[in-house]
């Protein structure tokens, strides 16, 4: 993936949602955001250029793990990686259990976050 790639960030907190678009966005992805995962796959449908998503797994309307679902059941969205981004405490399992390219527990650096990506992109396209 390279640094044109589009990232889907979805997370209800929208100071949390929108500094990650920010740093995205300066280390030269194109990056959009949902609010919750009903908005995420109508964003997926409509964007066929997403090659990573940025998942929290506590949301209202449609959680993570229903997110992952429904993603999961759509063939043209099924190999879209995800990276989970929780404050839960059991966040590795449950991330492993959605089989997630990789999880990161909040709070996180930019380091931290921009190293995931590139593995987990690196891992897709392998």
């Amino acid at each position: 993936m390279d640094a044109t790639s589009t990232v889907l960030v979805v997370d209800d907190d929208f100071d949390i949602r929108e500094s990650i678009v920010d740093l995205l966005l300066d280390d030269g992805f194109d990056a959009l955001s949902a609010k919750d995962g009903r908005e995420g796959l109508y964003e997926l449908r409509v964007r066929p250029d997403v090659r990573i998503i940025l998942l929290d797994l506590s949301m209202p309307m449609m959680d993570g793990k229903a997110f992952r679902e429904e993603q999961l059941a759509d063939p043209t969205l099924a190999g879209i990686p995800v990276i989970v981004l929780s404050a839960e405490e059991d966040y590795e399992r449950t991330a492993a259990s959605l089989g997630a390219a990789a999880s990161l527990q909040k709070p996180f650096s930019a380091e931290q976050l921009l190293g995931a990506i590139r593995t987990a992109s690196g891992s897709a396209a392998a």
